[in-house]
């Protein structure tokens, strides 16, 4: 039988790698043998298990060792990765290997470099000519120039699945649960106040992602104040929640439907066009706050407090807004570029939008989803962002109760909770 011996290291007892890694073997209908495993007695002490896999044919063994390689396991005597020139502009050799959203690292020349910029779906880019030595890095497949050096196979590619942390202490220990609807929410409201308050207390950036259900369910003023009082640090969003959020303001209307009152006024139904056709003659968004058309909400707490955002077009936009960047590849650019720089991503009742962005973080970015739907979160983890917690809730009532939560946190605050105290 073909063979070949594949090693794990890390907390891959904790994080259950030991197991997904035996399961992924014998489901897929090979062997395997462990050749040696040390165990970490510690909290502090990683574990190493080194183990031949086998298979029938080499083709079974070669798709086993795809399936281990995504979760964690090495090759043992690496080799160098392949790689091979593009053959033209956003054309990339066969075979190319295809990134995870897990941290990875390329073999080139001998040695292990970091690949930036982690995201899944994605090339790899080797620049051996880099200043300071050779540097690889993740690119979209719309920006793969003729010429760049590709990594083509797994040869020479390990990557590192985020491993579950020593215990549940500290702002973000509440985060490994997956989709919380039968939690006291109010604790939970108050851990994740605690993560926005800890991540700004360490001069980190915090990411909202929010949906035009914001507006709707009665959540702008609390996220305008969020905005407001510094916690936010950039926005992503899609056109539609600008053109709520913006008609709110000019006709106290959220898609004609009066939110305070439930009621539809005349015309109402008109109100998004007209804001749209308003913003356009003022020529943006900005523009219209500096010429008091727009005085409160969301969009008007971004321009005045200078905070980034992006709005993503898409085929169903009305307007669209000037704003909004309706080539689809310089939208997702621009969403990389928020995701990448985010230490804290909160997603905000929007299925769409959260899966865009969630497709562009890194696997060991934090990352929170509130929605009415429990279906939005478990649609994201398929999807691969296997990092999100869910809070099932209406986003109207979750924000203002956030709100007073993070106003209510001091840094330094922790939230509570039991670890495990196994190593490895």
């Amino acid at each position: 039988m073909p063979e070949r011996t594949v090693e794990l290291t890390g907390h891959v007892i904790d994080s259950g790698t030991m197991q997904r890694a035996f399961g992924v073997v014998m489901d897929m209908g090979g062997e395997f043998h462990v050749e040696q495993f040390d165990v970490g007695s510690r909290k502090d002490e990683t574990s190493y298990c080194r183990m031949t896999v086998a298979a029938d044919t080499a083709a079974e063994l070669e798709s086993i060792l795809h399936e281990l390689h995504q979760n964690g396991a090495t090759v043992a005597d690496p080799v160098d990765a392949a790689v091979e020139h593009a053959p033209a502009d956003r054309v990339v050799p066969k075979d190319f290997y295809s990134t995870t959203n897990h941290r990875t690292e390329v073999r080139y020349d001998g040695a292990w470099i970091a690949v930036e910029g982690t995201e899944m779906d994605c090339a790899v880019v080797v620049d051996p000519d880099a200043e300071g030595g050779p540097r690889a890095y993740t690119e979209p497949l719309s920006g793969v120039e003729a010429g760049d050096l590709v990594v083509v196979g797994e040869a020479g590619v390990r990557v590192h699945p985020p491993e579950r942390p020593r215990d549940a202490e500290g702002p973000f220990g509440f985060m490994q649960g997956g989709v919380s609807s039968e939690r006291p929410s109010e604790s939970l409201v108050r851990e994740i106040a605690e993560v926005i308050v800890e991540t700004q207390a360490d001069g980190g950036n915090v990411l909202v992602v929010p949906g035009p259900a914001v507006i709707h369910a009665g959540g702008r003023d609390a996220l305008a104040e969020l905005v407001r009082a510094g916690y936010v640090d950039a926005l992503s969003a899609g056109n539609g929640f600008a053109v709520h959020d913006l008609e709110r303001d000019l006709y106290g209307t959220s898609l004609g439907l009066d939110v305070e009152t439930l009621d539809h006024p005349r015309k109402g139904h008109k109100h998004h066009i007209y804001t749209i056709g308003s913003i356009i003659r003022a020529g943006s968004i900005p523009a219209a706050v500096e010429d008091g058309l727009i005085d409160s909400g969301v969009m008007y707490e971004c321009v005045t407090g200078d905070v980034p955002y992006v709005l993503a077009g898409s085929i169903r936009d009305d307007g669209p807004l000037p704003d909004t960047i309706t080539d689809t590849v310089a939208a997702q650019g621009a969403i990389r570029e928020q995701a990448q720089d985010a230490d804290v991503v909160l997603l905000l009742a929007t299925l769409l939008h959260s899966v865009a962005v969630g497709n562009c973080l890194p696997s060991d970015t934090p990352t929170i989803c509130v929605d009415i739907d429990p279906a939005t979160v478990t649609q994201l983890v398929d999807r691969g962002s296997a990092q999100a917690t869910g809070m099932v809730t209406d986003v109207g009532m979750f924000l203002p109760r956030l709100v007073e939560a993070v106003e209510a946190v001091e840094p330094g605050d922790d939230t509570d909770g039991s670890g495990d105290d196994t190593g490895g």
